[in-house]
């Protein structure tokens, strides 16, 4: 059965979920999910997990994101970026140097409000439902980071940025509100995710990539193993007896440095667990050996 992560370069118009479908039908997999949702007009980096590697997402979550924005000034929508209902445009007339005055003020720890149109829930229901009824809710601001945000350039009018930010930014949000402080609305135009914590774009693969090699055959060879989530831990080697005490969901006694997290694999060197040492013991934070 494949394990592992795909690291997708999402094309524009896909849902995230689009992506995964596609590669239960390639993979002929069941167990497949993602970390960190793109918007059908974003392109870039969606990790996706396969069969047991499904079990890293939660440690992937949190991991920051950049992102290269494209901004259009002068424009207002319902969904905060340019595939919605305009509501409000003007004249949109503002210079490079203006917004890069503005670039700190959306810079470092600071509130949102997620966008009407986005999977947020409320009371039940997702808040893009809600929208598309017509209806209008007071959400609560979240706590995000900007951790860098700069200009890069213009480019057929819309302003080029580079962002990286926390889990839970929405882009969209802040071009908005970028154009709200601007006195002339704005929208995000384009959206490319370039990293999401350790994946970069650099080794992201095409969905027609993926089809092709499942034709020769080939489709696993593009997984990168789950143990690569965990390249900050230190790894451990456990004899027979600590592989079967793992597999049992027992602890394994062994001498180690210091107490901390590991990366516990067996003789053969398969990655078997996420591992937990204290007190003379490892005790399975997250077990990975398919059972």
């Amino acid at each position: 059965m494949p394990s592992g992560i795909l690291i997708v370069d999402k094309p524009r118009d896909w849902t995230s979920f689009d992506v995964v479908a596609k590669l239960r039908r390639i993979y002929a997999e069941r167990r497949v999910g993602h970390s960190g949702t793109l918007d059908p007009l974003a392109t870039g980096v969606l990790a996706v997990f396969l069969g047991r590697a499904t079990r890293a997402i939660e440690f992937c979550e949190a991991d920051d994101k950049e992102y290269l924005v494209r901004m259009r000034c002068g424009l207002v929508t319902d969904t905060q970026d340019i595939t919605g209902n305009v509501i409000r445009a003007e004249g949109g007339d503002v210079s490079s140097e203006e917004l890069a005055e503005l670039l700190p003020e959306f810079t470092g720890p600071q509130t949102q409000i997620p966008p009407m149109y986005s999977a947020v829930k409320m009371g039940g229901k997702k808040l893009y439902e809600l929208a598309r009824q017509g209806r209008q809710v007071e959400r609560r601001p979240r706590e995000i980071e900007i951790k860098t945000l700069e200009l890069l350039g213009r480019e057929d009018g819309d302003f080029i940025l580079r962002a990286v930010c926390s889990k839970g930014t929405y882009i969209r949000t802040l071009c908005h509100d970028m154009g709200e402080r601007l006195g002339c609305g704005a929208v995000m135009s384009g959206l490319r995710r370039t990293r999401a914590g350790s994946f970069s774009i650099a080794e992201a693969v095409t969905i027609e990539k993926v089809i092709k090699a499942a034709e020769r055959g080939s489709a696993e060879s593009l997984l990168r193993h789950v143990d690569s989530v965990f390249m900050a831990y230190p790894a451990v080697t456990v004899d027979a007896e600590g592989e079967k005490r793992c597999r049992n969901g027992n602890d394994i006694p062994i001498e180690l440095d210091k107490d901390g997290l590991y990366r516990v694999y067996n003789g053969e060197g398969a990655f078997l667990m996420l591992g937990s040492y204290r007190q003379g013991f490892l005790f399975t934070e997250k077990s990975f050996f398919e059972v």
